[in-house]
């Protein structure tokens, strides 16, 4: 039926193509009268067009303009135009042309039905004069809709024991075309047991009937279909169908029948629980209860499938295992309504499935292998098994991982996994090796298992020093005992082969046991001062260092380790030339009364232990009486004369020189010179005594004040000590005997010690004050140990200054001991010697 109605929307489109063929030709007829004369401007006129409905739109159907005889250039002027609410939305006018032209599409079975005849009226309205022209166009009808029966489907049930000649009234089709375009006939399909015959109403309407001509069997055939064909007079012909169902009836006559007496499937034996295995199926040719078929199963092995009773669908019930029942046979009962009964034979094969992965177990295994295990070494035994048979059952093993093992088929499902290569425990100290079993199946199982390999440690890494050479810098006057330094060595082996102990290397030091300098904790690599350094003894310590691990054997490295003592200010100037003399007297120096302004009267010679800054010496006027008489060189000792001497001008001035070095804090010493201005030493050696002595007198208030200053530097010393031996007693543990103790290997903290230690007396340090309060001079200095300076070379050891009586009775030797200026003059270039040395450590 779908294709015949196909066919009739092919037949409408070809037609509605000739229509407007015929169309192009023909395009319109014009009908029209005039009722009055054409002279009169209100005279009223009617048109008549006719056009075929389904036209395309732009179609013209007549020059209305020229039909009614006006001016197409005043068209637009005289606002011509269609008025109607119903042909205004099918028509319209160019007023370029005239022309009137189809604007929408036209379908005659809406607008006018079943009517015989259709037309579209409107009125033309045209101002200027104003006139009204009225038009009538006729929609003529084109074959475009075939007949149609309301039912597409016609269904009947006749008993099969109808007699022949029974008719039943079929429905009529519908045509909404009109003349020969409307429906003329219909037509049965061929059959062997209907004809078509036709009833009239009444109204004179027409039916189509269906009369049985030949008896019906249901058993032969239960259902007829007829194909009923209306057709209409058009050109060309269309036609609608309607298809008629016959269902035939019959009597239970029939047993159930199988479409199989044996029913044979397989399945997997993972198949879900519930999924269907397969459907039986019996037939009876009855109809109704008869026909209705219960199944069931006759044996149940094991619960495993179920029946559905009406369908026949097999389903699973419990968990299938093809390695614990490989088939399944069973029985299948088919009852209808009317207890007929037939059996069928159904049997199940299970198929195996690959759904064991395969098992991997460690049968012998050691914890750990050492890393300098040979090639070859076997650290575990492993078995591999798989429950499931064929291909699904063999398997292939192998190490995923990137690891120096390997593994060698022993016998059957047996492997061992053996090192193929040297290890390194500082690299990688364990190793996690996969082992990967996957059988053939497909899709293929599989299975992991990791075994955790720790590799212990051989002793094959010896220490290693941070550094080759280890520089150490230690402030002299260290206290003993105190931690100096620290080194550190790494050893990559672990647990007794990497525990390292130290040792120093070097047994003596400069024919000295290295015992007496340092000592060393063999744990931690700590240093220990045995004694307070002096840089002026020694400056610099090698010391080689051992590292050694507790492996067996040991392995050590070596390292050097240089000490240097770092300087400080711990030396005082000592003053060469002049020396004082041994009992405190001073020292005289004899200056020509016509020495001219510069020139050296005499030189102040002074060395200094230490070195560097701390050797920097500079001189100074401590104590004149008339300084302005005298000027020192800063750099060189030199004093020389200030201006020329005058009558007026004492013969006698006593200076004291401080020599200092550039230390922090600065250390000094100081000497004083007597200096005598006479051409004449015979003449002026009577008056020395006296003179000197009054000038004494003078400066006993120098002395007083030398004496508070000793005092108030006293003081001060002794509270700085006070406060560092109060820290002291609180940053360090307490003891049974609450005092500090005097061994040298003191309980101080090392740590506190180099607290204090910055490079600067670290340690407290005594200073004696002397003050001679004699006769004859007055002053005060630091006093240190004796140091034997070479100093017979560079003055006269017997030289001294003149002092008291004794002095005036032995004149012709002091004299002789005065020759200073000429010891000077004769030890000049020594002079100038040290002179240079001074003049180089202070700049």
């Amino acid at each position: 039926m779908k294709e015949n109605y196909s066919e009739r929307l092919l037949q409408i489109d070809t037609m509605k193509t000739q229509q407007a063929q015929k169309l192009k030709g023909i395009r319109w007829q014009v009908m029209f009268s005039f009722l009055f004369s054409w002279l009169c401007h209100s005279v009223s006129a009617q048109l008549h067009y006719s056009i075929s409905e389904e036209s395309r739109k732009g179609s013209t159907v007549g020059n209305i303009a020229k039909d009614l005889g006006l001016n197409i250039k005043e068209l637009s002027f005289r606002k011509f135009r269609i008025d109607s609410r119903v042909s205004e939305k099918y028509f319209t006018v160019n007023l370029g042309n005239g022309n009137l032209d189809v604007k929408d599409r036209i379908d005659r079975e809406t607008l006018c039905g079943a009517t015989s005849t259709c037309f579209l009226i409107f009125d033309a309205v045209i101002e200027n004069p104003l006139n009204v022209f009225h038009v009538k166009v006729e929609i003529q009808d084109i074959n475009d809709n075939p007949p149609r029966f309301f039912h597409e489907t016609i269904e009947l049930e006749i008993i099969e024991s109808t007699l022949p000649g029974a008719r039943f009234v079929l429905q009529n089709a519908q045509d909404p075309d009109v003349g020969i375009n409307s429906l003329q006939n219909y037509k049965l399909s061929n059959n062997q047991h209907f004809i078509l015959g036709e009833k009239t109403s009444n109204d004179g309407s027409t039916f189509p009937e269906l009369v049985l001509e030949k008896p019906l069997d249901r058993e032969t055939q239960s259902v007829h279909e007829l194909i009923l064909t209306a057709s209409d007079g058009g050109s060309p012909i269309l036609t609608g169908t309607a298809l008629i169902r016959i269902l035939v009836t019959d009597v239970n006559d029939n047993f159930p029948i199988f479409t199989q007496e044996v029913y044979k499937v397989s399945i997997n034996e993972n198949t879900p629980i519930n999924s269907t295995v397969l459907h039986v199926d019996a037939k009876d040719k009855d109809e109704g209860i008869n026909a209705q078929i219960t199944y069931s199963l006759s044996t149940i092995p094991e619960k495993a499938f179920s029946i559905h009773p009406t369908n026949g669908e097999i389903k699973i019930e419990g968990n299938l295992d093809f390695e614990v029942t490989g088939s399944y046979e069973m029985s299948v009962q088919a009852k209808d309504g009317a207890g007929l009964i037939t059996h069928a034979k159904v049997i199940i094969q299970i198929l195996d499935e690959n759904d064991n992965a395969p098992e991997i177990s460690i049968t012998s295994i050691s914890s750990s292998v050492p890393e300098d295990s040979i090639p070859g070494t076997v650290i575990a035994l492993i078995k591999v098994h798989d429950q499931d048979s064929g291909e699904n059952g063999k398997v292939d093993c192998q190490i995923i991982d990137k690891v120096p093992f390997k593994l060698i088929s022993s016998s059957g499902s047996y492997y061992k996994i053996v090192t193929t290569s040297a290890m390194d425990r500082e690299k990688i100290s364990y190793y996690n090796i996969t082992v990967l079993a996957t059988d053939k199946g497909s899709p293929p199982l599989s299975s992991r298992k990791n075994i955790m390999l720790d590799v212990s440690d051989v002793n094959d890494n010896p220490p290693v020093f941070e550094k080759s050479t280890y520089v150490a810098y230690i402030a002299e006057n260290n206290l003993p005992g105190s931690s100096i330094y620290s080194i550190h060595a790494v050893d990559l082996d672990i647990g007794e082969n990497a525990k390292v102990i130290y040792s120093i290397f070097s047994t003596n030091i400069e024919n000295v046991p290295v015992s007496s300098f340092l000592s060393m904790n063999p744990v931690t690599g700590d240093f220990y001062a045995q004694r307070s350094f002096d840089y002026e003894q020694q400056k610099e310590l090698h010391i080689q260092i051992m590292a050694k691990d507790s492996g067996s054997p040991p392995l050590s490295t070596n390292a050097t380790l240089k000490i240097c003592i770092v300087d400080t200010n711990d030396n005082v100037p000592k003053i060469l030339y002049p020396s004082a003399e041994s009992d405190g007297s001073s020292l005289f120096e004899m200056v020509s009364f016509s020495a001219k302004q510069g020139s050296v009267v005499t030189k102040v010679i002074a060395v200094d232990a230490d070195s560097g800054h701390n050797a920097w010496l500079s001189y100074h006027f401590m104590q004149a009486s008339e300084t302005s008489h005298f000027s020192i060189s800063r750099h060189t000792g030199e004093i020389r004369t200030s201006h020329v001497f005058q009558d007026k001008d004492a013969s006698k001035h006593r200076v004291v020189v401080m020599v200092k070095d550039n230390g922090d804090p600065s250390l000094s010493a100081t000497v004083t010179i007597n200096l005598v201005v006479s051409d004449n030493f015979q003449q002026i050696l009577p008056e020395l005594s006296d003179q000197f002595s009054s000038a004494d007198s003078q400066s006993n208030v120098h002395i007083y004040l030398v004496i508070a200053l000793a005092l108030i530097s006293f003081l001060f010393i002794l509270t700085v000590m006070l406060v560092i031996i109060s820290k002291c007693k609180e940053s360090r543990l307490p003891t049974s005997s609450g005092s500090l103790s005097t061994n040298v290997y003191s309980q101080v903290d090392p740590r506190f010690i180099s607290k204090y230690n910055n490079g600067t007396l670290p340690l407290p340090y005594s200073y004696n004050v002397c003050v001679a309060l004699d006769s004859s001079e007055s002053d005060f200095t630091f006093l240190k140990p004796t140091e034997n300076v070479p100093i017979a070379s560079l003055i006269d050891a017997d030289d001294s200054g003149i002092g008291s009586e004794g002095a005036k009775e032995t004149s012709s030797s002091n004299l002789m001991k005065v020759k200073v200026i000429a010891h000077q003059q004769a030890n000049s270039e020594l002079g100038q010697v040290v002179s240079q040395r001074n003049k180089s450590l202070y700049l």
